[in-house]
């Protein structure tokens, strides 16, 4: 009995999740079958690569060795089809993208009609994710490129930069706190600094640009999401950094004021990653024009 390119992928998905049921649900089989697939490849390989027990699956040590070999299989695969893919894009197909959360609800709308008329043949997958998530999916083949923003410290990875956004300050309409503008970080009152949970990039570039706020006090409350933070600060319960592509949309349905930073303002660049290893550069460099041209207040 030989292996199959089906088995080396079940396996991932179970090295990946640790966990049959889990695995089964991400490879859209039973539970059943991905477990038999796994039992037909130790058996084909002569050797035990599972661990299994009620709270889950690990690998053994062959089984771990074995991984890193199916992984590189299975990207010369992907290498293949890419190279061979026919027809007038070279986006043809399914491409999988994760998006960070404070990128995805102001880009995804000019994005998905943008890409549909430029590589119309595109099959797109999108996934909102804060940046950790989306780099580990991407590592492991899950994804196929990430906007996020740069730089992403992380091996195997290649980027390109698709536009810097500025950051601006958000207040309350009826704040009564006299505010210069432009304004500089020391008239953050970091005690009223209200940022999103721990693992979003957006709360380590406040913190960066707002310097103060490391050496006092914070507000005790992690927003899950910019819009939640901005309707906090609509209510005057504080303030916040927006980035220039949610201003749009953010101060249409919440009642708050948008002060610039002085010069040089800061900005974050948000980037398109893939993984080097896939051979989908040109690929990739197509896609990021695609991107970066109807990115918010670029059309």
């Amino acid at each position: 009995m030989s292996l199959t390119l089906r088995q080396m992928r079940y396996f991932s998905a179970l090295a990946t999740e640790k966990h049959f049921g889990r695995a089964a649900e991400a490879v859209h089989i039973s539970q059943p079958a991905l477990s038999a697939q796994i039992a037909d490849m130790e058996h084909s390989l002569g050797v035990r690569l599972v661990e299994r027990s009620r709270s889950g699956a690990l690998l053994t040590r062959k089984g771990e060795e074995v991984l890193e070999r199916v992984r590189a299989i299975l990207e010369q695969v992907e290498q293949l089809a890419a190279s061979t893919r026919g027809g007038a894009s070279m986006l043809d197909g399914p491409v999988r993208i994760g998006i960070i959360p404070t990128v995805a609800p102001y880009l995804v709308p000019k994005l998905v009609p943008c890409l549909r008329e430029r590589h119309p043949g595109m099959e797109l997958e999108l996934r909102e994710a804060v940046t950790d998530r989306l780099i580990l999916d991407l590592q492991e083949g899950k994804l196929d490129a990430v906007i996020a923003a740069l730089p992403i410290q992380a091996e195997g990875l290649e980027n390109v930069s698709l536009f810097f956004d500025r950051f601006y300050m958000a207040v309350a309409n009826n704040n009564d706190t006299i505010l210069m503008s432009p304004m500089t970080e020391t008239q953050v009152d970091a005690d009223r600094l209200l940022l999103l949970e721990e693992g979003h990039c957006l709360r380590d570039q406040a913190l960066s640009v707002c310097g103060t706020a490391r050496k006092r006090s914070l507000v005790n409350f992690g927003a899950t999401s910019m819009a939640t933070l901005l309707q906090m600060v609509s209510h005057d319960m504080g303030m916040t950094l927006i980035p220039e592509m949610a201003i749009p949309t953010e101060t249409a349905r919440n009642d708050i004021r948008i002060l610039p930073f002085a010069d040089p303002a800061p900005s974050r660049e948000i980037g398109l990653i893939w993984r080097r290893s896939s051979g989908r550069r040109n690929e990739m460099k197509l896609l990021a024009d695609a991107i970066a041209s109807c990115a918010p207040g670029r059309t």
